[in-house]
């Protein structure tokens, strides 16, 4: 009678308790979910969201003080600010891109000491950005006509000089800031042109904000320039040359913004090729994130549909198939897990497994590790004794594949299951076995880290080392336009890949005595023969 008391009271507390470390514990997962998910929106971490916003409120700040700089009306003197003046309304928006900045950089500054912050705060800061692009484009356009007569008066006013920054604790001058202030300040005839050249100069140099400042001069100041339209796909080239993790994160959008303002261009396939690649160049190896070789499957399929006759089409395909080598290895590689590790241990995983290599069956028919996927497939049909679906796929092992060593395994099965043996196919007897990777290119790939494909490092406009050939400077000669039959050449074989497909290991035995391929679930896989692949079943 005593303990009865003690357990009416102690119970409802113990409820209250365990609600109260319920509640605190979805909530957390309910934070960290919302944390995940807005980092993994746009594929991207934290901090290289941050960048790229800096970077474009960076140049948004260099634009408009060079637009301020060239305009020559006086301050009045009463004291009074008008609100109509072209340069009032050019700092009004400086003060906001800089309080934006500000805030980006407190965030920046978080991120990297991993302070706590509100992660909502990212998707406001990246609204802000967009919207003081728009505004920031519009009036600058809005005031090229004040700049443009400002110029033509030719006021007493001058803007103070800026000094050079010197060298050598003050001792020797340094180099001078405002070299191309007078073509970004000011508005004349035929100055489009000039910017124009000096842009590409200088992203030839790799000066590639400087050359970007200057292309979005001609944007801003020179709406109706026949320079606009190669001017706005140099600059997605400018990222694209630069090569950085942010660079290339803006080198996408911005092919993907020309795509949307000039969807008819004869360079339309050509933009949608290095959008996709722009991906591949950020893809890791097949064990690492896959979430950019995804959209850069996506972006290679679009443009082969879109464009069925393009003579980039020999490159696109040849990505398209690296790239899907690296998804289905990743498949691979998580079905050898299942498999090897926990399903030979008795810890289940064989239909983790057998879906996988389900997917790679069914997606990806011409990957090179074909002949791996189809045994093990075949074996956990097995496993689940279904010799019926397990005898179709190793008799497609033995006739589309007789050069692999997993032949005779698969002939030993067939004859357990009482299926019958096919020939192998003639076709097939050329095809050379996946190639082996040396110790030194294994070791270096694992210690970079990034995939073994084939991309250009060019861009559409401006490659590396093509100064006078390069299709920017038959824009030049053509007075901003491109001839009808300039077309950028394909670079089927400019970058060469080393072969990096493991060699599978013997076959061991699963419990119940069919065999087990033992590999090692790290090394990466990739297609050795670029241009052959095999041919359909007859």
């Amino acid at each position: 009678m005593v303990l009865t008391p003690v357990r009416n009271i102690s119970t409802p507390r113990l409820i209250l308790m365990v609600l109260a470390t319920l509640i605190l514990a979805l909530s957390s997962a309910t934070n960290l979910q919302a944390q995940r998910k807005n980092e993994n929106q746009s594929g991207l971490s934290n901090l290289q969201r941050l960048d790229v916003m800096r970077s474009k409120l960076d140049a948004l700040r260099r634009s408009l003080d060079n637009a301020i700089a060239g305009l020559n009306a006086k301050d009045s003197g009463d004291g009074k600010k008008n609100p109509d003046d072209p340069r009032a309304r050019l700092r009004s928006l400086e003060k906001e891109v800089g309080s934006v900045l500000s805030e980006v950089n407190d965030l920046h500054s978080k991120e990297e000491h991993a302070e706590k912050y509100d992660a909502s705060k990212l998707d406001g800061l990246e609204t802000s950005v967009a919207e003081l692009n728009t505004r920031v484009e519009a009036g600058l356009q809005a005031t090229a006509g004040a700049r443009t007569s400002a110029d033509a008066t030719s006021s007493n006013y001058h803007p103070k000089p800026q000094k050079n920054k010197r060298r050598l604790l003050g001792l020797l001058p340094g180099k001078s800031n405002d070299k191309y202030a007078e073509l970004t300040g000011s508005v004349a005839p035929g100055r489009d042109r000039v910017l124009f050249v000096e842009a590409a100069k200088e992203v030839r140099k790799g000066n590639h904000e400087t050359g970007r400042l200057l292309f979005t001069t001609i944007i801003t100041t020179y709406p109706d320039s026949p320079y606009l339209p190669m001017a706005k796909l140099a600059i997605a080239d400018s990222f694209y040359l630069e090569g950085t993790t942010s660079s290339l994160v803006q080198a996408a959008q911005a092919y993907q913004d020309w795509l949307t303002f000039f969807p008819t261009d004869p360079l339309t396939c050509a933009a949608m090729l290095k959008v996709a690649e722009a991906e591949m160049r950020q893809m890791g190896l097949s064990d690492r994130d896959i979430s950019h070789a995804r959209k850069a499957e996506q972006r290679l399929k679009v443009m082969l549909q879109q464009c069925p006759q393009s003579n980039l089409r020999p490159d696109t395909e040849l990505r398209l198939r690296e790239t899907q080598d690296n998804l289905a290895m990743h498949n691979l590689q998580i079905a050898r897990f299942y498999l090897d590790a926990r399903y030979s241990n008795h810890k289940g995983g064989l239909k983790g497994g057998q879906d996988r290599l389900k997917e790679i069956v069914e997606k990806y028919p011409n990957f090179c590790l074909m002949d791996e996927v189809l045994f093990r497939y075949a074996t956990t049909y097995q496993e689940e004794e279904e010799p019926d679906e397990a005898a179709k796929l190793y008799q497609q092992l033995v006739r589309d594949f007789p050069n692999s060593e997993f032949v005779d395994k698969a002939k030993d099965q067939l004859k357990i299951i009482g299926a019958a043996i096919p020939d192998p196919d003639p076709i097939k007897k050329s095809l050379l076995p996946c190639e082996k990777p040396t110790f030194m290119q294994n070791m270096m790939q694992q210690i970079t880290g990034t995939a073994n494909i084939t991309t250009s490092h060019d861009g559409i406009l401006i490659t590396r080392h093509g100064e006078g050939t390069d299709l920017i400077d038959k824009a030049i000669a053509n007075n901003g336009t491109l001839p009808d039959n300039a077309q950028p050449q394909p670079v089927f074989d400019r970058t060469q890949r080393a072969p990096a497909n493991p060699q599978p290991s013997p076959v061991q035995s699963t419990p119940n005595g069919t065999p087990q391929n033992q590999m090692n679930p790290g090394a990466p896989a990739t297609r050795p023969r670029q241009i052959q692949t095999p041919t359909p079943k007859p």
